[in-house]
């Protein structure tokens, strides 16, 4: 059984699933549903798909990851840096609007979901740990203004191409004087309207007298009465036929892949963004999903969320649809709507396929600039300024980590963008571990405690010399410590113990074996023993058999405080 529900989390919240919790669930379901329209719809037009495609993103992914992810309330659907990851892979291979950029699309979700599965079944989720902070704010901040500026030929009303700053910058300029009026007006007042109620619609509830839960639960509904207002306007004055554009008629059918547009070519040229968007989308969804749970006291499998949102993505090509993902908004909402358990993904995907079977015809002139103001408007949080200067203060490597990924997503694109950061950062972190803390230490007058003498007023004896190396031992900096140590014993003949202490140290690799053999047997040859000291179990496992214990011209010891005094006793026999 419990196998069972490992391989199925619904199982565990079900058993104690009653009908006071589908009564909340259901009531919560209902307001997440209207308000998640509008963003589900702006973002399947961010991923360059018709805007009722963000609706069927929402209904069967919401349900897979229900079942099987393991967090009670992270909301699956479009998120927008997975839409806009979507756009940028799918245009070198269509026009957006096209029977065959759908089908790239729903290629590249199930690509994306088959690659969360088998890193789930290798339990290869920690090569998220790749993506550092610096990297993932650079491309998140860098990503939100492309998708802000992409956003601009809405609110203009004019066309425009490219996926990177420069491109997408020049095409805008170009089509400037085609600026609709009807559109920008609309835009603008469009823009204003989120804005202001975002920032009062809460308290004006409060003024008219509505309940603190009333408020809770409405509070963030505003989009949903700005987006019905301008749909109104735009349908009784009949702005479509003076520019404005519009959502239009829904298809009835939902896309398919075509196999005859399908090829091995495109297929390996999809991988890599398939192999991205699946990292960046399993990245941020699970440490949204960690944050909301650690709130509530529950756990988080990392590797079954894999398998829940592999599953999310495989039902997102089934259903005609693009990648999807956990988004950080979208959970928020689903939150703050009274969500407790995944059984409102259930049921909010039951509400929006009514939606979808018996009221698209109400989104017929939904115009396009709201969503774009919605998006806009949702960016602008993720431009973070602040990650900068604190990164700058704290260490400017990081900080031009952060810089570099920002602006070769800018520039170059995001896949580019984030592989210069991964890179960029693992080659920091080599050259740190190449380039390890060594201190000479020696004892705290009074006590066994040992710290660097270049820090610390210590004891030390002329004859002995205490080396603490703050970093595992490894290919890439064990002629560096070769080199250290030969460079302090020349330096000061009186030595005739050096002590290696290995507090610090938890890994040796068999480069850095065979320069500590080598330094051994120089040390010998010079008439000086080396001593080990403090080596942990593992580390010790490993060397046990090995030539330098064998050929050891010193000790052990399994503390420096019993290193010292023995060697400082026999000193003063000699």
């Amino acid at each position: 059984m419990m196998k069972l529900s490992k391989l199925f989390p619904a199982l565990v919240w079900l058993k104690t699933y009653n009908r006071t919790d589908m009564q909340n669930d259901t009531i919560a379901s209902i307001v997440f549903t209207i308000m998640v329209i509008p963003q589900s719809l702006a973002y399947a037009m961010l991923a360059g798909l018709p805007a009722i495609t963000g609706l069927y993103a929402s209904i069967l992914p919401s349900i897979l990851y229900s079942v099987f992810g393991t967090s009670r309330t992270l909301a699956v659907g479009p998120v927008a840096l997975t839409s806009v990851m979507t756009a940028s892979a799918i245009m070198p291979f269509a026009v957006s609007g096209t029977e065959q950029y759908a089908t790239v699309a729903i290629l590249l979700a199930f690509l994306s979901g088959v690659f969360l599965l088998v890193l789930s079944l290798l339990r290869l989720g920690f090569l998220t740990n790749l993506l550092s902070h610096p990297v993932i704010s650079g491309f998140i901040s860098a990503t939100a203004l492309i998708i802000i500026i992409g956003q601009l030929k809405y609110f203009l009303g004019v066309q425009s191409e490219g996926d990177t700053l420069i491109p997408l910058a020049t095409s805008l300029y170009s089509h400037l004087a085609e600026t609709n009026l009807p559109t920008l007006l609309l835009s603008i007042s469009s823009i204003l309207s989120l804005l202001l109620i975002r920032r009062y619609f809460s308290a004006f509830l409060k003024s008219i007298g509505c309940s603190i839960g009333m408020v809770q639960l409405f509070g963030k509904s505003g989009p949903v009465l700005v987006v019905v207002l301008a749909t109104i306007v735009v349908a009784m004055l009949s702005l479509d036929k003076v520019g404005v554009s519009i959502i239009g008629a829904i298809p009835s059918e939902i896309p398919s892949i075509t196999l005859e547009e399908v090829n091995m070519a495109m297929l390996k040229e999809l991988l890599p963004s398939a192999f991205l968007i699946s990292i960046v989308g399993f990245v941020g969804s699970v440490s949204v999903a960690q944050s909301f749970a650690a709130k509530r006291r529950q756990d988080i499998d990392p590797n079954q969320e894999l398998v829940g949102l592999g599953l999310a993505n495989i039902g997102s090509a089934l259903s005609g649809a693009f990648p999807v993902t956990g988004g950080f908004s979208r959970t928020v909402l689903n939150v703050d709507c009274g969500a407790k358990n995944p059984m409102t993904g259930i049921l909010t995907a039951f509400f929006i396929l009514l939606i979808l079977l018996f009221l698209t015809p109400l989104f017929f002139y939904l115009p396009k600039a709201i969503l774009a103001a919605i998006i806009s408007i949702s960016m602008m949080q993720l431009v973070n300024v602040e990650d900068l200067r604190y990164l700058w203060r704290f260490s400017k490597k990081e900080a031009v980590l952060l810089l570099v990924t920002f602006s070769m997503v800018l520039l170059q694109g995001m896949q580019i963008g984030l592989i210069t950061g991964v890179v960029l950062s693992l080659l920091f972190f080599l050259w740190h571990t190449s380039h390890p803390h060594i201190a000479i230490v020696g004892r705290l007058p009074g006590t066994e405690h040992f710290r660097n003498v270049q820090r610390f007023t210590v004891e030390t004896h002329p004859s002995i010399l205490t080396v603490r190396i703050d970093e595992n031992l490894f290919f890439a900096n064990a002629r560096v410590l070769e080199e250290r140590l030969q460079s302090l014993v020349s330096q000061n003949p009186a030595i005739k113990h050096l002590v290696l202490m290995c507090t610090a140290v938890n890994m040796i690799d068999a480069s850095a074996l065979q320069s500590l053999e080598k330094i051994s047997g120089r040390l010998a040859d010079a008439g000086v023993k080396l001593h080990l000291s403090e080596v942990k179990g593992p580390v010790m496992d490993i060397l046990q058999n090995s030539d330098l214990i064998q050929n050891l011209n010193g000790k052990v010891f399994l503390t420096q405080h019993q290193a010292i005094k023995e060697l400082e006793e026999k000193q003063a026999e000699a």
